[in-house]
């Protein structure tokens, strides 16, 4: 059992979905918890009361990680309410499928601020508040998918955002191992999440796409947060810098019958 007695963590995007089970294991293994929402209150409010549940403390927060004032006014908000976070999960994210002859600058910019901007403005602000900790210390959990190596037609955005993400990621753990701050992401392939319910409830689409997934289901959200509860634990202190494929074997499958 991992063991987050005590830490606090901020959880973006933790409304529905990937981000909100990651939400709520951390509470069940002893964490306080800031949870984010952009346009989902409800769903906010319902991941905090399982928080609470839990038995720890939650502050909801509306957060667009696009603007880095509302990120600093985040974190100025949680060390407030909660103290001194100890572990950062930049799951918040949007998608924009459209070929790039015909995507707009505004969609382009849209997606690359959210999902590569957002964990930015998120690290640094993080890491400022953790470099004041004598004895350093902290985790950074960047959530990416599996279209950081995997190409999509009309996804070019996307693509574009997680790729950077990753480099981001293993560039930024560089920076900051000498402070003991550990930073890593997850690649999620298709998980059942509100972003891809639509798919994953249609059996005509799951039929043209789980033969491509070789355990044939999608994921679910309490599998990819069990991985982020081991990564934002202390059993995960010797890893660093890393990319974890949670995908059911997709990416293995990529390429097959070449």
């Amino acid at each position: 059992m991992f063991d987050l007695t005590d830490k606090i963590a901020i959880v973006t995007g933790s409304d529905s979905g990937i981000g909100q089970a990651i939400a709520v294991e951390f509470a069940k293994a002893g964490a306080d918890v800031t949870v984010t929402f952009h346009s989902d209150p409800q769903g906010a409010e319902e991941t905090a009361r399982q928080v609470h549940a839990a038995g720890r403390r939650a502050l909801v927060q509306q957060l667009d990680v696009m603007d880095e004032a509302a990120v600093a006014t985040l974190f100025d908000n949680t060390l407030r309410e909660l103290g001194l976070p100890d572990i950062l999960v930049n799951n918040a994210g949007t998608g924009g499928d459209s070929d790039v002859q015909g995507m707009s600058t505004e969609t382009w910019d849209r997606v690359i601020r959210t999902d590569l901007y957002g964990p930015f403005f998120c690290c640094r602000t993080f890491i400022q508040h953790r470099r004041r900790v004598e004895a350093g210390g902290g985790k950074i959990i960047n959530v990416s998918s599996v279209h950081e190596a995997i190409p999509t037609p009309g996804g070019a955005a996307y693509g574009a955002a997680k790729g950077g993400l990753l480099t981001f990621t293993r560039s930024l753990s560089l920076e900051v191992a000498p402070l003991r701050i550990n930073v890593n992401a997850i690649a999620p392939g298709l998980i059942r999440t509100p972003m891809t319910h639509e798919r994953t409830s249609d059996p005509e689409a799951m039929k043209d796409e789980l033969p491509r997934i070789p355990w044939n289901r999608p994921g679910e959200p309490w599998e990819v947060a069990r991985l982020a509860l081991y990564l934002a634990s202390p059993d995960a202190d010797y890893v660093t810098g890393q990319s974890f494929t949670i995908d059911g074997g997709l990416e293995m499958n990529w390429g097959q019958g070449a």
